[in-house]
C-alpha cells in the first residue's frame, strides 16, 4: 500500500464516521444542513470524504469539526485525521500579497475623476430638487392675502350681476315689484345620496382648501369679503382656512366652531 493509499484511508474513514453517526441519530442531510446553515452537497462531500470540494483549509477543517460536535463526536479527533487531506495556506504570503499596492493606470484615474464628478452633478441636482420642493412646501404654508385693492379684481357673483339685467318698464309688470330685502332665498337642492354639503360665509377675506375622501381637491381659492361658497363630496374633509375669525362654517346645517382649529390664523380641520 502507498503512502497516499496511507493518507486517503484515514481520511476517507472520518467521512463514513459522519455519515454513520447522522444515520443512528434518525438525521437526513437535509436536517444537518438546516441546523449548521452549510448547503446540502457540502454535507455529502464531508461523509464522501472529498474534502478537496470544500472551501480553503481553514474553512474545511472547520466545517467538519463543527459537523462532528453537532453529532457529539471527537470534533478534534477527525480534524487530526483528514488534516493531511487539506492544504493550509500560506498566511505569511497572503498578508504580503494584500500589503502589495495596487497599481493604477492613467485611465483609472480619468474613469475615477469622471465617477467623481457625475456623482457631484447627481447629488447636485438631488439638492435642486429636495430645495425647490422644500420651497413650494413653505409657499403653500404660507397663506398670502390679497390686498383690497385687488379685490375689485375678483368677478362679481351670478347673483349680483344678475341685478344690473334691463328692467322691464311694462306698467302692468310694474303693478306690484317683489320686495327684494324681504323675499326669501331659494332652499339650496338637496345633496346626492352619500355626499355630504359643506357651507362658508365670509364675513373678511380668507383662502380655504377643502379635499373629499377621495383625497381631490373640491376647493382653492381666495374668497372675497362677504361672498359664501357651497361644497358637496363624500366625508372625511380635510379643511385648511385662512383668517378663520372672518369665517363661518356649517356642516349639513350645523354650525361648526372654528376657534378650537386655530393656530395662528389658520384653522385646520377634520369633518367626518
Amino acid at each position: 500500500m502507498t503512502d497516499g493509499a496511507q493518507v486517503a484511508e484515514p481520511a476517507a474513514g472520518v467521512g463514513e464516521e459522519l455519515a454513520g453517526a447522522r444515520a443512528a441519530l434518525g438525521l437526513s442531510i437535509a436536517d444537518i444542513a438546516r441546523q449548521l446553515k452549510f448547503g446540502a452537497r457540502q454535507i455529502e462531500a464531508m461523509e464522501q470524504g472529498r474534502f478537496e470540494d470544500l472551501p480553503s483549509g481553514t474553512f474545511a477543517r472547520g466545517m467538519v469539526r463543527s459537523y462532528a460536535r453537532l453529532l457529539k463526536l471527537d470534533a478534534e479527533q477527525l480534524v487530526g485525521r483528514m488534516a493531511a487531506r487539506v492544504a493550509v495556506p500560506d498566511n505569511a504570503e497572503a498578508v504580503a500579497s494584500a500589503r502589495r499596492p495596487i497599481p493604477i493606470t492613467d485611465n483609472d484615474r480619468r474613469s475615477n475623476l469622471i465617477y467623481a464628478a457625475l456623482s457631484m452633478a447627481i447629488l447636485g441636482v438631488i439638492g435642486a430638487v429636495v430645495f425647490e420642493w422644500q420651497r413650494e412646501r413653505s409657499a403653500a404654508a404660507r397663506l398670502t392675502f390679497v390686498p383690497a385693492a385687488q379685490l375689485s379684481q375678483v368677478p362679481a357673483e351670478p347673483q349680483r350681476l344678475a341685478a344690473a339685467a334691463p328692467v322691464d318698464m311694462n306698467p302692468s309688470n310694474l303693478a306690484s315689484p317683489p320686495d327684494a330685502d324681504t323675499a326669501a332665498p331659494p332652499a339650496p337642492p338637496p345633496a346626492a345620496p352619500g355626499n355630504r354639503r359643506i357651507v362658508l360665509k365670509f364675513e373678511g377675506t380668507s383662502w380655504v382648501e377643502i379635499r373629499g375622501g377621495d383625497g381631490k381637491v373640491l376647493l382653492s381659492q381666495l374668497n372675497p369679503a362677504g361672498s359664501e361658497r357651497t361644497v358637496e363630496g363624500r366625508p372625511p374633509f380635510e379643511l385648511v382656512i385662512g383668517n378663520a375669525q372672518q369665517v363661518r362654517l356649517s356642516y349639513e346645517d350645523r354650525q361648526v366652531d372654528l376657534a378650537p382649529h386655530v393656530k395662528v390664523e389658520v384653522a385646520r380641520l377634520t369633518l367626518n
